[in-house]
Parts: C-alpha cells; sequence; structure tokens
C-alpha cells in the first residue's frame, strides 16, 4: 500500500492534463480519493516520529484540497517551518486541523535523514509534523520530535530572519502558541524526569568557593614578575597539603625481662663446660627493696631499662665467672650506653695455666644503627703458674702476678641478618689499644666477616651461604706471652689443635706479636627443612713472632663439615668438621677432626 501511495503522489501532478495522461490516469485518482475517503484505519503516526516528506511532496500528493491549505506552510530561510498538522481526512475543512507547531531549533550539523510514511492506527490519514528544508540546500538540518506521543507543549520560536530561496532576507512570521493536547488512545503519556543532580568539586583548600562572580581576593593575581620568562607561564601557586592530626593511643603491657638459662658445651678447644645465666633486661640498680614484698613481687630493682647479667661458666680446662651491668642511655635519650664488668677467668694451656681476675669500664655510642664506637679502660691481674717446661725466657719472666692496664677505642659496623646464622651483611671490627703496667706495648687489629646469599628457595628457606672471612693483628716488642697471639683449633684455624699452629721456642708454645688468618666457606642446605647442612671450606694463614708473613710457616688447611641444627638445644648449631692441612710448620701440631656441641635452654 506504501508503495501505490509513492506512485499517486508521483502520478498526482499529472492531473492537470487528463486527457493527455489517458484511463490509467484517471483510475489512479480514484484509487487514491478511495482509500483517503474510506478512512484507512491503520495509517496514523507512531509515538516514535521519523521525519516525514517535504511540504512540496506532502502539497503535491494531497491534492487540490491540501494546495488550498498552502499558507499554513512557511519556508523559513533559517530552515525552520511552521507546521500545521491534519487530523483525519485531507479534505476536512480548515476548522478541524490543528493550529501550526513551533519547530525546535535547526541543527546545522545533521543531514537530513530520508522522508518515509509511519504506519500507525486510528481514524483516518494523518501526516505527522514536518519541517521543511530551507531555501539554503540543507545546510540547516531538522530537529527530532520527543518520544512517546505528541509533545503536551511545545514553546513557540521568536521571530527571526531567514534567507529566502531568491538570496533576499525576510521577517519571519511570529510563531503561534501551540495547543495542549492529550495523548492518542492507546499510548500513555511521556513521563517526565527531573536532571540529575551534578556533585560540585571542592574546592581546593586555601581557596574560596567560586558563585557567580569572582571572589575577590581568593586568587592570586598574576603579574608580570610572576610570569616565568620565555615562556608565556605563570608561576606555580603555593601549595599547602591538608594536614590531619589524631591522638593515638597505645596500651602496653610489661613482656617478660627477666631469665634463667641453663646450658653446657663440649668441643675440642675448651673440653666440657658447664653455664648458669641469670639476665634482667628491666634493671634498676636505684630501686632498692622497701619491704619483703618487693622482693618477693618482683618490684625491687626492676623498671629503668637496665641489663644485669650474672654468668658462671666452669669446666674442665676453662672456667669463668663474671657479673655485668648496661645502662643503655646514660645521658636520657642520648644512645650513648656504659657497662661495668667485673670477671674471673682461669685456663689451663698445654704449657702453663693462667688465671685473670679484674674489671672493664667501657662507653659505647651508636651512630647509626649499624655503625657503633666505643672506648674502655681494662685493669686486670694475670698469674701464671705451672710452667711444663722451664728455662724458656718468654715464660720464665711472666710467672706470678702481673698487672695490666689499657685503654682500648674500637669501631664496629654490623649488617648482618642474624648473630647464629648470617646470610646476608658483614661484621666489621677495627680496633686500638694502649696497654700500660708492667708491660707497656700497643696493639691494633682489624677484622672482617663478609657473608654473600648464593641462592634461596621461594619461602626463603633453603639458603646456601658464602662466607669470606679476614683477621689481621699486631702487637708491640713488650708485649707478655700470655698476650700474644696464637692459631689453631676450632675457632681460628682448623686442621690443627688448639694453638697448634702457633711458633714455639724451646717445645713451648709462645705464640708471635703479628697473625694474619682467613677462611673461606660455603654452606648449603642437605634436607628440605634445613635441619642439616654441609659447609665447605679452606682455612689458611699464619702467626709470626715478628710482623712479616714468612711463607715456610703459612698454613692452608680445606676441609668439609656438618651442621646440624636442633631447635630444643638452642640457637647455636651442633658442629662436627674434617680438615686436611696442605701447607704447614714443621713444629705445628695437627688434628684432622673439631667440633662443637652445646646445649642451652632458658627458663
Amino acid at each position: 500500500m506504501i508503495a501505490r501511495l509513492r506512485q499517486s503522489r508521483s502520478l498526482v501532478p499529472h492531473l492537470a492534463a487528463p486527457a493527455a495522461r489517458g484511463a490509467w490516469n484517471v483510475i489512479a485518482i480514484a484509487a487514491m480519493v478511495g482509500l483517503t475517503a474510506g478512512g484507512c484505519q491503520w495509517l496514523r503516526p507512531t509515538p516514535i516520529h521519523p521525519l516525514p516528506p517535504s511540504p512540496a511532496e506532502t502539497l503535491s500528493s494531497a491534492g487540490p484540497s491540501a494546495s488550498a491549505d498552502a499558507s499554513s506552510i512557511d519556508s523559513q530561510g533559517s530552515g525552520e517551518a511552521q507546521v500545521s498538522e491534519y487530523v483525519g481526512d485531507l479534505d476536512a475543512p480548515t476548522s478541524l486541523r490543528r493550529p501550526p507547531l513551533a519547530s525546535p531549533p535547526a541543527d546545522t550539523n545533521q543531514p537530513a535523514p530520508p522522508r518515509t510514511i509511519v504506519r500507525g492506527q486510528g481514524g483516518g490519514f494523518a501526516i505527522p509534523p514536518t519541517f521543511e528544508q530551507a531555501a539554503d540546500g540543507g545546510r540547516h538540518s531538522r530537529g527530532p520530535l520527543p518520544v512517546g506521543g505528541q509533545p503536551t507543549s511545545v514553546a513557540a520560536a521568536p521571530p527571526s530572519q531567514g534567507t529566502s530561496s531568491n538570496g533576499t532576507t525576510a521577517n519571519r512570521p511570529p510563531a503561534v502558541a501551540p495547543a495542549q493536547y492529550t495523548s492518542p488512545p492507546g499510548y500513555g503519556a511521556q513521563p517526565g524526569y527531573a536532571p540529575l543532580p551534578q556533585p560540585s568539586p571542592a574546592p581546593p583548600a586555601g581557596v574560596a568557593p567560586y558563585v557567580g562572580q569572582p571572589v575577590p581576593g581568593a586568587l592570586p593575581e598574576i603579574t608580570g614578575e610572576d610570569m616565568l620568562p620565555g615562556t608565556g607561564l605563570g608561576q606555580p601557586l603555593p601549595y599547602t597539603p591538608l594536614t590531619r592530626t589524631a591522638d593515638i593511643i597505645v596500651n602496653g603491657y610489661p613482656a617478660r625481662t627477666g631469665r634463667i638459662m641453663f646450658g653446657g658445651a663440649v668441643n675440642s678447644d675448651a673440653g666440657v663446660t658447664g653455664q648458669v645465666t641469670i639476665e634482667e633486661r628491666n634493671f634498676d640498680i636505684t630501686r632498692f627493696p622497701r619491704s619483703f614484698q618487693d622482693l618477693v613481687g618482683g618490684t625491687a630493682f626492676r623498671g629503668a631499662g637496665q641489663t644485669f647479667r650474672v654468668e658462671a661458666v666452669p669446666g674442665s680446662d676453662f672456667k669463668r665467672y663474671s657479673v655485668n651491668f648496661t645502662e643503655p642511655y646514660i645521658f636520657g635519650y642520648m644512645p650513648i650506653s656504659m657497662s661495668v664488668s667485673g670477671f674471673l677467668f682461669d685456663r689451663r694451656y698445654q704449657d702453663w695455666d693462667e688465671e685473670r681476675l679484674g674489671g672493664r669500664l667501657s662507653f659505647g655510642y651508636r651512630i647509626t644503627p649499624d655503625l657503633s664506637i666505643s672506648a674502655a679502660i681494662r685493669g686486670e691481674n694475670v698469674e701464671v703458674t705451672d710452667p711444663r717446661i722451664a728455662g724458656v725466657p718468654q715464660l720464665d719472666e711472666v710467672l706470678g702476678d702481673n698487672e695490666i692496664y689499657s685503654g682500648q677505642v674500637q669501631l664496629t659496623h654490623d649488617t648482618r641478618n642474624s648473630p647464629f646464622a648470617p646470610s646476608e651483611g658483614h661484621y666489621l671490627t677495627m680496633s686500638y689499644e694502649q696497654a700500660f703496667g708492667d708491660f707497656d706495648y700497643p696493639r691494633g687489629e682489624i677484622a672482617l666477616s663478609k657473608y654473600f646469599l648464593v641462592r634461596e628457595r621461594a619461602d626463603g628457606s633453603g639458603k646456601q651461604t658464602l662466607t669470606t672471612g679476614w683477621s689481621l693483628g699486631f702487637s708491640g716488642e713488650d708485649t707478655p706471652i700470655f698476650e700474644n697471639y696464637f692459631a689453631g683449633g676450632y675457632s681460628t684455624m682448623r686442621g690443627f689443635e688448639f694453638r697448634g699452629a702457633s711458633p714455639t721456642v724451646g717445645g713451648v708454645q709462645v705464640g708471635g706479636r703479628f697473625q694474619f688468618l682467613g677462611t673461606v666457606e660455603y654452606m648449603f642446605p642437605l634436607t628440605a627443612d634445613d635441619m642439616l647442612r654441609g659447609v665447605a671450606f679452606v682455612d689458611y694463614g699464619t702467626v709470626e713472632q715478628d710482623i712479616e708473613i714468612n711463607s715456610e710457616n703459612f698454613r692452608v688447611a680445606p676441609g668439609v663439615g656438618l651442621r646440624v641444627a636442633v631447635p630444643a638445644l638452642g640457637p647455636a648449631p651442633l658442629a662436627f668438621d674434617f680438615a686436611f692441612p696442605v701447607a704447614e710448620a714443621d713444629t705445628d701440631d695437627k688434628q684432622t677432626f673439631s667440633f662443637y656441641m652445646g646445649l642451652n635452654r632458658r627458663f
């Protein structure tokens, strides 16, 4: 049917010459009039209106009755038009026609869509509102109608001027106020929606909000002096960050600061030893007990953050008893510590017995968390008895009591991640000591241990560590035999007996004034839980009576070992090493196997 209507439109302009067109024109006109007069109930605009055909096509297809009302459609120079909407038959009288609608503003950027006739329902054939294309060639496009039925009201467009088809400027007729309509049968009214509120951004700190006109003084005025030279840009404005403060309440509870430790050890250097330690890390030397309840309740001598330690280490070849008091912050919150200690040391060596009774006062200053410096004064009485071989000058001159006093300065840099089983970091100490008393001599030492993490598992276990260490020391000519350097044993050079890699005189190990010792050790896990580890190492170095390195006395001892970590026995693992000297001195005492086993329990 739509195709037939379109064909009818093309035939209507030729009605002026019916004789020329013949009988087919009469039949086409009759068909068209019959369709419109019969009231095609299904031709009615739908709620969604596409753009209709141009007024010229509409008038030409509507016949003579529609052409008579052509004055209701006025071509606008700006692309807008006053449109008459028809309801019912095209031949209805003018009183049944709806008043014209004011066309919306034209959009100059959108092209005109194709004109189509929309199928609908209701009485009669209705032509939807149209917007005539202006004579400017379509530079102004048509605007869409609202969706969901006819609009309830349309604002009238103000009079304006436009360019007619002949290029002249013509005044537009005043817009006619639209009438109020109701929605067609079967369609609901278009619901109205309130516009969504748009949040306003908060103004920056220190800047007044902008409402309407600028607030004087809200922003600084930019002058020529504030411009960046050669850029045309202003200097950046000062920014003051928003600072918020809040009170933090921390509820702390005192932790356990006192402990008693029982332990024991057996090793190839010192034989069998036991250990009893009493330590309080929140000690207060000035808080004396005021009642028996203070002693029983544990409030006496506590609360100042000081450390008090009493240790007794008896053994078969080695004995040590010590008392130590440490004040970590002697001058308030400054990182300056003070330590006072007294000790009794007794050791039975291969060639003599030695007993030391003395004390030590030291002050430490922590420069950084890793770097610290300390100064100490030491005084002790050294008694040498029971020489194994008589007639050795170095040993005979120190028999009996000897008083030694010294002052020492030491610098320590410690970046290890663990004091017992480090895998990264280093430990460096440099010290200088000047001794006086019965013997007057200087001493300087440098020691470095470096730890490299070669490999580890994804969870941090299974660490493979490479360790290198050096120790260099020298002492003055007046150094007594009990203050000389010695090498050999588990803690210095494996593969030799305790003090077995030292210079000897007349069969007596007299030691030397110079030492250079080094080690390279590689540790790797043997089990998945890291309880069992293997080591491969090389110990090397020498001890000389004079400050020199003699190639004939240089020692080298490679070997392998085993480390067993048992948490129930303490933090230090059990150690078993086998070393095989490949370079040695003629007077050295070799020892292939060396070990250390210890037990430490805290209560």
